[in-house]
């Protein structure tokens, strides 16, 4: 009986830990006049290097801002690498998504963050097998505030 405790424990942190890493919810259904394809694929934590803050960010930012894009061609659809600066992110207020959009604003896909990143700015997520209709050449990345909505700088790719 006296093991119960400590197994708890250990079960509780590596749920945690799960929560952190593992696929994250599916995104909320699309705006008007766009359609939305998620990918299935989960996330995976490619990180970019971590930095501090400048004083006074967190008060100057409404919404994240999209700062990199890698796009690959892969086996079952488009995969996105994207690196989104927040530094404002708290567990209260923080960057909670980012969608692919055609040239026309439909969405091709989205990728939902499930906590913040505080302590990991910029970071990158991956989302891999986004459907993109042939004949589309290019594509914009925008990343989602959980208070604010969409906005931010965003960023505008090729595809392969």
């Amino acid at each position: 009986m006296g093991r119960f405790p400590t197994t708890a424990l250990l079960a509780g942190a590596l749920l945690a830990a799960a929560a952190c890493t593992g696929p994250e919810p599916s995104p909320p259904a699309a705006p008007e006049g766009g359609t939305s394809t998620p990918a299935d694929a989960p996330d995976t934590a490619d990180t970019a290097p971590t930095g501090e803050a400048e004083d006074g960010a967190a008060q100057d930012h409404d919404f994240p801002d999209v700062v990199d894009v890698t796009v690959t061609q892969g086996d079952a659809g488009y995969d996105f690498a994207v690196t989104i600066s927040s530094p404002y992110d708290t567990p209260e207020r923080y960057a909670d998504g980012w969608r692919v959009l055609g040239p026309d604003g439909t969405v091709f896909g989205e990728h939902v963050l499930a906590h913040d990143h505080a302590d990991e700015q910029p970071f990158t997520r991956t989302q891999r097998g986004v459907d993109i209709p042939d004949g589309t050449d290019e594509v914009t990345v925008e990343a989602r505030d959980s208070a604010n909505g969409y906005g931010g700088e965003t960023m505008t790719v090729a595809l392969p």
